[in-house]
Formats: structure tokens, sequence, C-alpha cells
């Protein structure tokens, strides 16, 4: 049995929380070469070396922040996956979580797109582990709804990755928060996801 969290152990999890979110905002803006551990540090109200106490230095902060989305995408897809009570329901289930997170998590997929050549080699091979995860949810997902191999069930899913996740780069902040956005890009995504050869 696991000991409950002390007011502390909150208080520090809280912190790392916001420098989390407070890197993957300023690496979003000014990409990863143009942020300091200081900025990311006045951006949560501590100082520069105070970030050390959380995080080792900005390199592991960009593999903290990529690491944190792949795993959150794994656990939230196979949530969604699992609960569905058929295929068709799995399938629009996935394409509803994946809009969801791409509007709103906007930075990090900014981040993602731009700083990952940055990443310690250990964080690039936990994130590509846990995307092919990802990846291979969705084609387990899809496999049941159309006739295809796998290399083009895995074409046809990372294509409509790419349509969802470029909204961050086409769209304001304004429009992102807006439902009729969410439902346009999933009834693309289907069409995208099943469109006939």
């Amino acid at each position: 049995m696991t000991s409950p969290l002390t007011a502390r152990d909150r208080a520090k999890a809280a912190r790392s929380d916001a420098i989390l979110r407070e890197a993957a905002q300023l690496f979003a803006a000014r990409g990863y070469s143009g942020v300091s551990l200081e900025d990311i540090g006045t951006a949560v109200g501590v100082s520069g070396p105070a970030v050390y106490r959380h995080f080792a230095g900005k390199q592991a902060l960009l593999g903290a922040v990529l690491v944190k989305v792949s795993e959150d995408l794994v656990s939230g897809g196979s949530r969604v996956s699992a609960a569905a009570s058929s295929d068709e329901e799995r399938m629009l289930s996935l394409i509803r979580f994946h809009v969801d997170f791409a509007l709103g998590n906007a930075d990090v997929i900014r981040v993602q797109d731009r700083d990952v050549a940055h990443l310690a080699e250990e964080d690039r091979a936990e994130v590509r582990r846990l995307q092919r995860a990802y990846i291979d949810l969705w084609i387990a997902a899809l496999a049941p709804l159309i006739d295809a191999r796998e290399d083009e069930l895995r074409l046809r899913v990372q294509a409509c990755f790419g349509l969802i996740n470029s909204t961050p780069h086409s769209t304001r902040a304004e429009a992102r928060r807006h439902s009729a956005t969410a439902t346009v890009l999933a009834a693309m995504a289907d069409a995208a996801l099943r469109a006939s050869t």
C-alpha cells in the first residue's frame, strides 16, 4: 500500500506540472534553442536554478513534455477504445479523442513537430515507441471497417493525424475553442480514413 501524498509532495507535483506547461508554451513560441531555463523559471515564478530541483536540465524538460504527451495519448486512446461497444463507435471515439487533444494542446503539437530532434536519445526512443503504440491502437480500430492491408491502414492513420495535427498551425486560438471546429475536423478525419481508392 502506498502512503498518501503530503502537502509538500502535492506542492512539488503542482510546481512540476506548471513548469511543464510553461516550458511547452515557451518552446512553442520561441523554439527549443530560443528558451533558457531562466525564462522557464521566470514564467512560473522561480529562479532558473530552482528548475533543477524538478528537472535535470532543459533537454530533460523537453523530454518530459514530449514523453508525457505521448503517454497521455496512449492511455487516453486505450481508455476510449476499451469503452466502445462496437467497431464503429471505437473509431469515432478515437477520432473525437484526438481532435479534442489537438485543439487543446496546440503548443505541444508545435513543439513535437519542430523540436523532437533536440531530445536525448533515450527520450526520443520512448516517444517513438509510444507513438507506434498509439498508431497501432488506431490501426486495430480501422481494420474491421475497411478492407486494406496493414501498410495502407498505417498510411491512412498517419495521414489522418497529419490532417488533425495541422490545426494548431492553421487556426487561431479562438477558432480552436469553437465547437464547430471540432465537428468539422472529426468529419474530415473520418472521411480521410475511409476514403475509397
